[in-house]
């Protein structure tokens, strides 16, 4: 059974007190509820601050009402106010033994499904066809499958789409270039980068071969059969290629959710002819133009989204309406999300106001592009090979699984076919995690180093804590889960941090921020490791209530560590 978030049980009880003590009305969000760091306080509640000065108040003597009308002696032990007004709460050991004796066994840990659910069409990876992914689309790649699988476990619908670049002009010249090689549709193309630097070589250099290539593209764009029959073995064996580096990272993703820039193509014109029926659109300089309001350049002139070219041709932008256009008024979305890079804020910002604009957008659905910053290497630059090109991502995942097999081998009596399938997720896992465990919309130094670390905010450092909770269970042979009880400072920490799972993900899915549970992931270990260290659980002079109240924490430790590093995508072995 799913208990809830305690901050918000917390709040609920101070809304209550200010209903009865002054006649305030709010919700338990407005209540303030913060887990607090001060010595024997659990939460601290700074609603009397926040509405002081709303009542012509003092803030102590609103604490002070909420102290002498808060209904909570089951809860929480004599509230203190302190300050100038924060409210000390601490919870009764009683009510924490017994909140988290309920977890041993509950798959949802105590966390509660959302109570209405939405949904979503969530935009993320999105690669090019014809050439390999490269380290620019792990972020997208791992944010929006973290994302997924948090939003799916909050209870709401998820269509994932990978929005694939499969059309355009270059695919005369690679189509072209197919056909001169001798491949098929049923032939494969070992290193998908040499193939397009092999066509693009060859378009340059050859003005033959360019008349052939845009040839190429009026009978692509034209539907010729046998054109298109090779421009779909292109675009099915670049998925082949993508869809082995998502199962070598656990992506969610796959061939089913490509709606590449071709699936939008019978659209265009629609939106075309809807944006000018709308009156929104204007012509510039022979292209067709929409000018959301509030948008300029440099000069101060209004900023033109180009939904169709001077030369009659589209680019993103009618492919983007055409997008917004398809989930919500064809599919039913409430909600569009798209993980894309920060340099195309602008670019979001201006598609999302055309939308509204022309009403495939409307009060009841959101959109939000989900920006993240750069990969950087250890000079602080954009991270690239020796030689300035992009790194491969089969290049990068492989060097990180070498990594990990050192770590696992250093310190591991499996044998070696268990080995290898640990240094996967492990090397996996740490790739996965040193990204996830950064504020996204921020830059960070990719460093094996730092991320390999068996120490400190990582993944082999919960993979570790994880493994050892499976140890002490299996050496404890059939653990028997007994009543929680509350004998050392150790203890009473756990149990608090335990109960604060429900907040991190709430917190995780709302601001679409998957750092907010990697840094409870981390601060629970850590208290584990503590008690660990400071409660022993198997030694022979253990009570017996005492070790099976120990054995049910480790469970439910492990049991949290397990579902908060899978809704990352990440595994936690039970043996290292």
């Amino acid at each position: 059974m799913a208990h809830g978030d305690v901050g918000l049980e917390l709040g609920a009880r101070v809304a209550g007190a200010l209903r009865r003590g002054l006649g305030l009305e709010i919700t338990p969000a407005e209540a303030v509820i913060r887990p607090s760091t001060r010595e024997g306080v659990d939460y601290q509640c700074n609603a009397a601050m926040s509405l002081a000065k709303k009542i012509g108040k003092a803030p102590r003597e609103v604490a002070e009402a909420i102290v002498a009308h808060l209904d909570s002696a089951d809860l929480l032990e004599v509230p203190e106010v302190a300050g100038p007004g924060f409210i000390n709460l601490r919870l009764r050991d009683e009510w924490l033994a017994g909140r988290v004796g309920a977890l041993v066994g509950d798959t949802r840990l105590g966390v509660a499904p959302v109570e209405q659910p939405r949904r979503f069409a969530l935009d993320y990876s999105s690669p090019n066809v014809a050439k390999e992914m490269h380290i620019g689309h792990l972020r997208s790649t791992i944010i929006g499958d973290a994302l997924l699988r948090l939003l799916r476990f909050a209870g709401h619908e998820v269509v994932p789409h990978n929005h694939l670049g499969d059309w355009g002009t270059p695919f005369g010249m690679l189509i072209e270039h197919l056909v001169d090689e001798g491949h098929g549709a049923d032939s494969g193309i070992s290193d998908l980068n040499r193939f397009y630097q092999q066509a693009r070589a060859k378009f340059d250099a050859d003005p033959t071969f360019a008349d052939r290539a845009r040839a190429r593209v009026v009978a692509l764009q034209g539907g010729d059969e046998g054109t298109l029959t090779l421009w779909r073995a292109l675009v099915e064996e670049s998925t082949r290629h993508f869809q082995q580096a998502y199962e070598l990272l656990g992506i969610l993703l796959t061939p089913g959710d490509v709606y590449g820039e071709s699936f939008y193509n019978p659209y265009l014109d629609t939106v075309i002819d809807e944006l000018t029926a709308k009156g929104l659109t204007e012509i510039s300089d022979g292209a067709v133009c929409v000018f959301p309001p509030g948008f300029t350049n440099r000069e101060a002139e209004p900023l033109p989204l180009i939904v169709r070219k001077s030369d009659g041709g589209y680019g993103y932008a009618a492919t983007d309406m055409a997008t917004v256009r398809y989930w919500v008024t064809e599919r039913g979305m409430t909600d569009l999300l798209y993980v894309v890079g920060t340099p195309q804020a602008q670019h979001f910002a201006m598609i999302f106001a055309a939308s509204r604009q022309a009403g495939y957008l409307t009060e009841a659905q959101t959109s939000v592009h989900i920006g993240f910053g750069t990969i950087l290497g250890e000079d602080g630059k954009t991270i690239r090979t020796r030689s300035g090109e992009s790194v491969k991502l089969a290049d990068l995942l492989a060097e990180a699984v070498e990594q990990a097999a050192k770590t696992v081998a250093e310190r591991s009596s499996l044998d070696s076919d268990r080995q290898a399938e640990v240094a996967r997720a492990v090397g996996i896992g740490a790739v996965k995690y040193a990204d996830l465990s950064n504020d996204r919309e921020k830059d960070y130094v990719f460093t094996w180093s730092r991320m390999m670390a068996k120490e400190g905010n990582t993944s082999v450092y919960l993979q570790y804590a994880n493994a050892r909770c499976q140890s002490v269970l299996r050496k404890a042979g059939t653990p028997r889960f007994g009543e929680v009880l509350v004998t050392d400072p150790a203890e009473r920490a756990l149990l608090v941090r335990l109960l604060q799972l429900p907040a991190a993900i709430t917190a995780a899915v709302e601001g679409y921020a998957p750092h907010k549970l990697t840094g409870y992931l981390y601060d629970l270990a850590s208290t584990f490791t503590t008690f660990y260290d400071s409660c022993p659980i198997l030694r022979p002079d253990v009570p017996d209530e005492v070790r099976a109240s120990r054995l049910a924490l480790t469970k439910v430790t492990s049991d949290v560590l397990v579902l908060g590093l899978d809704l990352l995508g990440i595994e936690a072995p039970a043996e290292l």
